[in-house]
């Protein structure tokens, strides 16, 4: 059961606001003429907005993308001069649970159109864009930056021509690219020197469609796999009668998978359909003979090849849709597939995720700050040239906030092209208001003295929740972890990023202030931001590091958690990376993900390492930790590191791992464990 904290407003505020959650009402327009108020000092990461003083506040969580999009970019227009419009877009942690926290008056409109007529004056026109290619999205999204426009559809930029708006078109992107590289190639050589070099924006220029609750609801499982299988041992051809659900125009069959909480799906690799034992559909996913039956891939990925495979996990699914010829009696599938299936079947069609719509979120703060924004997949040597070019042409340090195309794949590559050039990454493409919340301000670290126990010969474990390096993850699944009535029960490192300092600053206040004494915030991968050290150049690292050691010591994140990959392979940190952490953001020891068989190991300077072993559910964690117990000779102590991952496991799953161990075992805190470590090993209390 989540805990959702309750609205409080103080007799201080009542005094001034004039609201009703709910109620319709315009609100107020900043006039012209006002100063530019944002303020970014040179060895400031990211910017600093004019303070929240008040907030119009729409909830567009329903909305059309368009309008979605609209909203946004209006926001960053009006924001830039002083945060005054809230956007609600998402409601996982619950809708209003930042904007209450925030405690400033504010109204919330019935109608999102009151805003745009409340704040039409202060754009100066409407970028359209085309439709036909998503991409325009993105580059009509810089140019609003620019020209202090907002972005709109074509039907949209027709009312926004009429009254009460009258909002000119400065520009319209119908039919002026030809492909993505073209758009983002006259992007770069015509705009790119008006923008921003100190940050860079990776948005899709889409999203999926939010899908109808119950969207699923006919469909009826017909096969599941029972056990939690990952190595293909039960694969095999498995026979599928459809013939129950004959009937209608068509047959939908989709694989999901068994067990979600933990990270692995299924995987198929052919399928047979056969209409009374003819054959009407055969084929290998990835293939062109798939593509006639595939109705929705919802992000499912492939292997490449003819001998592919297309697999789902992550709550990722793919739905195959047959139609059998009139008068069929039976329809049978044939699946060659593994791991942990669950299939089910409809002939009632659902909604398809795979349409797609504009997204507000980041864009406000692309367009505030005049960045360019682009959406380059780093594994297609065309986008991935134009991508470099960007990169070659901004100073080490700097950040590029959103995310990268092709999922997994795309992130690794991604991360390690922008890490070659010295650039490090915000994961932050779906973090909502970003220019309300950096105009809050943040409160000194001051974390709760935790004792470190006595060495025995114990097992200590420490618990770490992944994602750290993502801000959309501070703002939205971090907020619901943390609200769990478990947290505190059991000692955990709850990863974050330091960036918070200037990105939110009411985000880091509300978790520095909440923490129990078992909780504790250390830095996401792999410090002040995601990047691979081994990747980043040698002759920038050290300088970096040295730059954001002001954020470590100001969050009280002075742990980090390290990812470390080249060509998507986990590796050690190199011996100059590794004096880097130990010499500029002078730990006491780092958590590493990397396959090492040792659990601890402390590199020459005495910096302890330890290796994170990844868990995804309570059985996972007990089968690690039984593990390290029988190869435990119980007359030294031992340590495991636990990696949490954030999306499937909860407070409340691991205090129940933590209460199924015996009293050999005992839980400690990032900062007790190293302590622990470098007493263990005969190392100064500090680095």
């Amino acid at each position: 059961m989540i805990r959702k904290k309750p609205i409080v407003i103080s007799l201080a505020l009542l005094c001034t606001l004039s609201l009703s959650v709910g109620a319709s009402a315009e609100p107020a327009a900043q006039p012209q003429g006002q100063a530019h108020t944002i303020s970014w000092p040179d060895q400031q990461q990211l910017p600093t907005f004019a303070k929240v003083k008040r907030l119009e506040v729409a909830d567009i969580y329903d909305a059309p993308g368009d309008i979605k999009l609209l909203l946004s970019t209006l926001q960053g227009i009006v924001n830039r001069k002083e945060p005054r419009i809230y956007l609600i877009e998402s409601k996982e942690e619950g809708k209003l649970t930042w904007l209450n926290d925030l405690e400033v008056p504010f109204t919330q409109h019935d109608d999102y159109w009151d805003i745009v007529n409340a704040f039409k004056s202060e754009a100066k026109g409407v970028i359209v864009y085309d439709p036909q290619l998503p991409d325009s999205i993105n580059v009509a999204t810089t140019l609003a930056g620019l020209k202090n426009a907002v972005v709109a559809s074509p039907e949209l930029a027709q009312k926004l021509a009429a009254a009460p708006y009258r909002l000119p078109v400065i520009d319209d992107l119908r039919g002026r690219f030809k492909d993505r590289v073209d758009a983002y190639s006259w992007q770069f050589d015509h705009v790119w020197g008006e923008t921003t070099h100190r940050m860079l924006i990776g948005l899709s220029p889409d999203t999926s469609i939010r899908l109808p609750e119950g969207n699923f609801a006919s469909f009826k499982t017909i096969a599941e796999e029972p056990t939690q299988e990952r190595d293909a041992k039960n694969r095999k051809e498995y026979d599928l009668d459809l013939s129950g659900f004959l009937g209608k125009e068509s047959v939908y069959l989709r694989f999901e998978d068994a067990f979600p909480q933990d990270g692995w799906g299924p995987a198929v690799h052919e399928v047979t359909v056969k209409a009374d034992g003819q054959v009407i559909a055969h084929f290998i996913p990835g293939t062109a003979e798939e593509e006639p039956y595939l109705y929705d891939r919802n992000n499912s990925q492939l292997s490449a090849g003819n001998n592919g495979h297309r697999f789902a996990d992550n709550g990722r699914y793919f739905v195959y849709q047959f139609s059998a010829p009139a008068g069929t009696k039976q329809l049978t599938a044939t699946v060659d597939m593994w791991n942990q299936f669950k299939i089910s079947a409809s002939n009632v069609k659902p909604v398809s995720s795979d349409a797609k719509e504009p997204y507000g979120f980041l864009r406000d703060y692309a367009v505030a700050n005049k960045a360019a924004v682009f959406w380059l997949d780093s594994n297609v040597p065309q986008e991935r040239e134009l991508f470099e070019k960007m990169m070659s042409d901004v100073k080490p340090g700097t950040p590029y906030l959103g995310w990268f195309s092709n999922d997994v794949a795309g992130e690794f590559s991604g991360v390690e092209i922008t890490s070659r050039h010295g650039v490090y990454v915000l994961a932050a493409d779906y973090f909502g208001n970003m220019t309300v919340f950096s105009g809050t301000k943040a409160k000194q670290a001051n974390p709760k003295p935790v004792k470190t126990p006595k060495l025995e010969n114990k097992i200590y474990v420490t618990y770490t929740f992944g994602e750290g390096d993502n801000l959309q993850y501070n703002e939205h699944r971090m907020r619901v972890l943390w609200d769990d009535p478990s947290r505190g029960k059991v000692p955990i490192n709850w990863t974050s990023s330091p960036l918070l300092y200037d990105a939110a600053p009411a985000m880091l206040n509300h978790y520095l202030e909440t923490a129990t004494a078992n909780d504790r915030l250390v830095a996401g991968p792999s410090g002040a931001g995601y990047f691979y050290p081994n990747a980043w150049p040698d002759n920038s690292f050290a300088s970096f590091l040295k730059q954001t050691y002001s954020y470590m010591k100001k969050t009280g994140m002075t742990i980090p958690y390290v990812l470390n990959r080249v060509d998507g392979q986990n590796l050690p940190l190199s011996e100059t990376k590794a004096a880097a952490y130990r010499d500029e953001y002078r730990v006491p020891g780092l958590m590493l993900m990397y396959d090492n068989p040792n659990s601890v190991e402390v590199l020459d300077g005495g910096l302890p390492v330890s290796t994170l072993r990844e868990i995804s559910t309570v059985a996972d964690g007990k089968k690690v930790l039984a593990d390290a117990k029988a190869h435990w000779d119980g007359n030294s102590p031992l340590f495991v590191s636990i990696a949490l991952l954030a999306w499937n496991m909860t407070p409340t799953q691991v205090y129940e791992l933590n209460s199924s161990l015996g009293p050999e075992f005992q839980a400690v805190t990032a900062d007790q464990y190293f302590a622990l470590i470098r007493q263990a090993n005969g190392l100064p209390a500090k680095p």
